[in-house]
C-alpha cells in the first residue's frame, strides 16, 4: 500500500461561464475515479490537445474541474491485476486520459490495467514523453505512407508544421528511413536544427500554401504529413503527385478543408486520416517498440525543454499561441 495518500494536480476549474482557472493544487488519492492500478506519474508532456483542455475547450472536455494530460508515464504504486505489479515502470495509454479522466498533470493515476503498456525496451520513462502522443501520431503517419507504398525512391515528402511536436519528430524519423523531407515551418530560425535532423530542405510554410483556388498544382509530394490542416492541407493535396499519399493529423490551422475532387480522380491521390486513438494496444505495442530501438532519434534530447508542474501555465499559453518548438516534458517530481 502506498505511503503518500495526497498528490499535487494541475487544475483548471470553470469559476464563470467560459471563464477558466488554471493552478496547481493538491489532491487526495481517495478522489481518483475507480480502476485496477495506481501509478506514480513521473513524467508527462504538452500536447495542442491539452492546452485546448486547460483552456476550457469543451470539445476536448466536457465536465470541469479537470486536469489535463493526455501523456503518461510512471511506476506502478499497486496493482490488482496479476499483469502488473508493483515497481513496474508504465506508460498510461487511453483515449479518455486527460480528456474524460484526470490525466497526466497529476503525480497520480488510477486507472484500468488496460490502459498500461510496459515501458518499452530501449526507451526511459523520460524519452517516452520525449516522444509522447506527438511522436507516436509521427510514427503512424510514416507507417500509413509505408502501407500504402510510398518509399524513398519515389520523391519528396512534405511535412507541415515542422517544428512542431508531431512534425519535428516526423522530419527526424523520415530521415532515419531515407526520405526526402521537405520540412515547412514558419519558424526559419529552427532551419539548422531541422537539418540536423535530416531535413533535405526547409521552406517557409507560406511556400506551400497556395491562395490561387487552382484545382491542381504542380505535381511535387510523392507523400505528405500534414499537422496542420486546412489551407495547406489542400495545398498538399493538390501538389502532390500521381498516385501520392497525404496523411492528415491535426487542424490548428483551420478543421476546414477548401478542397474539390480533381486530385483524387485525375491523379489518385490518396488522403488517409490518422487517428491514433483507434489502434489496438498490440498495434501500439509494435509501433512504441520501434521508436525505442530503428526509430530512436539521435538528437532526441535536443527537441525537447523540461518544465516542472509549477512551470507548466506559460508553456500552455504557448503552445495556443503557436509559439511552441518541438516537445516540452512535465517532469513531476517526488510526492
Amino acid at each position: 500500500m502506498a505511503e503518500t495518500r495526497h498528490f499535487k494536480a494541475l487544475w483548471v476549474e470553470e469559476v464563470e461561464p467560459d471563464q477558466f482557472t488554471r493552478s496547481v493544487v493538491e489532491r487526495s488519492v481517495d478522489d481518483l475515479p475507480e480502476g485496477d492500478v495506481l501509478v506514480q506519474v513521473c513524467y508527462s508532456s504538452l500536447n495542442y490537445k491539452d492546452a485546448l483542455s486547460a483552456a476550457g475547450n469543451r470539445g476536448v472536455t466536457r465536465r470541469y474541474p479537470h486536469t489535463p494530460g493526455i501523456d503518461a508515464a510512471g511506476v506502478v504504486l499497486e496493482s490488482r491485476d496479476s499483469a502488473f505489479k508493483a515497481g513496474d515502470e508504465v506508460l498510461v495509454i487511453s483515449p479518455e486520459l486527460g480528456v474524460s479522466s484526470p490525466g497526466g498533470f497529476g503525480q497520480m493515476l488510477r486507472v484500468p490495467s488496460a490502459w498500461l503498456l510496459p515501458l518499452p525496451e530501449g526507451l526511459t520513462l523520460r524519452e517516452s514523453m520525449a516522444y509522447g502522443t506527438a511522436g507516436f501520431t509521427a510514427a503512424a503517419c510514416i507507417e500509413k505512407l509505408q502501407r500504402m507504398g510510398v518509399m524513398p525512391e519515389q520523391g519528396e515528402i512534405l511535412v507541415t508544421g515542422a517544428t512542431g511536436g508531431v512534425g519535428i519528430i516526423a522530419v527526424g524519423l523520415l530521415a532515419l528511413e531515407g526520405y526526402h523531407a521537405v520540412a515547412a515551418t514558419g519558424k526559419l530560425e529552427q532551419a539548422d536544427l531541422l537539418r540536423r535532423l535530416g531535413a533535405a530542405e526547409v521552406v517557409h510554410r507560406d511556400e506551400v500554401n497556395d491562395s490561387s483556388g487552382r484545382p491542381l498544382l504542380h505535381a511535387r509530394w510523392a507523400g505528405v504529413i500534414d499537422t496542420v490542416g486546412g489551407s495547406f492541407l489542400s495545398s498538399a493535396v493538390r501538389a502532390t503527385k500521381p498516385n501520392g499519399v497525404v496523411t492528415a493529423c491535426g487542424n490548428a490551422a483551420s478543421p476546414d478543408l477548401p478542397l474539390n475532387v480533381f486530385p483524387f480522380i485525375l491523379r489518385g491521390v490518396s488522403l488517409i486520416g490518422v487517428d491514433i486513438t483507434r489502434p489496438a494496444m498490440q498495434e501500439r505495442e509494435q509501433l512504441w517498440r520501434k521508436l525505442g530501438s530503428s526509430w530512436k532519434l539521435p538528437l532526441l534530447d535536443e527537441l525537447v525543454r523540461e518544465v516542472t508542474l509549477d512551470q507548466l501555465n506559460p508553456e500552455i499559453d504557448r503552445i495556443l499561441q503557436g509559439g511552441q518548438v518541438g516537445r516540452v516534458i512535465v517532469n513531476l517530481g517526488s510526492l
